[in-house]
């Protein structure tokens, strides 16, 4: 019964966001709100940047109607208690938060040092309300319980990082929001697996959305969710990482959001470290992300994105096996097989190239 639930959750975030996201466009079109391109854009015309609204409607739709009908429980099918629906509610609260701060800057343009600070503030606002790395379980060690001050910096610095990085990956069609569904629904599992129902929920309501939303955002788009989905999207994919898996006591628990997230987590770390080597400032925008630079090997925008969906896809599979999850080493080789056919056409374009050069 509870699985049940989830279906819901996610069919209900699907059905919201299909049906809102056409009138989003059109709001956005008739009130001017949307992005004109430049050099460092890939797309080549006028894109309204709302959808963001779309799927943070959907992710809270999906969440209310669950709430209503009472599927708000834990893996024995018990109601949760108040301390476990919190935090349900703060990381979606927070996802509000976070949605608020990229749809100003969508529409104010604020500055980096600006963004950081508020960020910062929520997130730490996040953790007092309870969404917080407060232990580790290491392997040889057990468990590690953590003092707060560090449980803190650790937590806001994971918060932080995933929304940046969600955010940073947002730059071909498709692309953000592929990735995240695929990483949520992978989250869908492994919360299910590891017995938190609970954020399990959060996963699906968002896997759903996200796979709704790509209904309009796929190559070629007709709208993008604009800093304020990246922003949601990266804060509810590592709120459930704290509190579905890194809270659990299992020894693998503290690598399994690292593994499920490792395209975008990488792809940001590689940037900022280039752009420190070069003496750039990391949060300066330019065209080092990894899928700029399958552009640049002569990638087509779509095989672009199916690689990266794919290396996506091997990573959650990687996380699965990892997980213990029953078939895990199956799905992890179909992932690697899968994976041969884009990765084959990325080699083939970089040795062309290179004979080229």
């Amino acid at each position: 019964m509870p699985y049940l639930y989830h279906l819901i959750a996610f069919l209900v975030s699907a059905f919201v966001v299909l049906w809102s996201t056409p009138i989003v466009r059109k709001f956005g079109l008739q009130s001017g709100l949307f992005d004109i391109p430049d050099k460092r854009k890939v797309h080549q015309r006028p894109m309204v940047r709302l959808g963001g609204v779309s799927i943070f409607l959907g992710t809270l739709a999906a969440l209310l109607v669950v709430w209503w009908f009472g599927g708000f429980v834990d893996a024995k099918g018990a109601i949760l208690p108040p301390s476990e629906e919190y935090e349900i509610w703060g990381v979606t609260i927070g996802g509000l938060a976070f949605f608020l701060i990229g749809l100003a800057d969508d529409l104010f343009g604020l500055s980096a040092f600006t963004r950081l600070l508020v960020e910062v503030i929520v997130a730490s606002l996040a953790w007092k309300a309870g969404v917080q790395i407060a232990f580790l379980s290491m392997p040889l060690i057990g468990l590690v319980n953590l003092p707060p001050w560090i449980s803190l910096i650790i937590t806001v610095i994971w918060l932080v990082g995933m929304v940046n990085a969600t955010n940073w990956i947002d730059g071909l069609d498709g692309l953000a929001a592929g990735v995240s569904a695929i990483a949520a629904v992978v989250m869908l599992i492994v919360c299910l697996f590891m017995g938190q129902p609970a954020a399990a929920l959060i996963a699906a309501a968002l896997a759903g959305g996200l796979i709704g939303f790509l209904r309009y955002n796929f190559n070629p788009a007709q709208i993008f969710m604009g800093d304020g989905g990246a922003y949601f999207v990266g804060f509810t994919l590592a709120g459930v990482g704290v509190i579905g898996l890194v809270k659990t006591t299992a020894v693998t628990s503290v690598v399994l959001p690292y593994l499920i997230l490792a395209v975008p987590i990488l792809d940001m770390s590689a940037v900022i470290l280039d752009r420190l080597r070069r003496g750039k400032s990391p949060f300066k925008p330019d065209k080092r992300h990894l899928h700029h630079r399958l552009l640049e090997v002569g990638l087509s925008h779509r095989m672009t994105v199916i690689f990266i969906y794919s290396l996506t896809i091997w990573a959650g599979s990687l996380a699965l096996a990892f997980a213990g999850i029953p078939f895990g080493k199956i799905y992890l080789l179909g992932a690697t097989l899968l994976l041969i056919y884009p990765a084959g056409k990325v080699w083939q374009q970089v040795v062309r190239m290179k004979k080229e050069g």
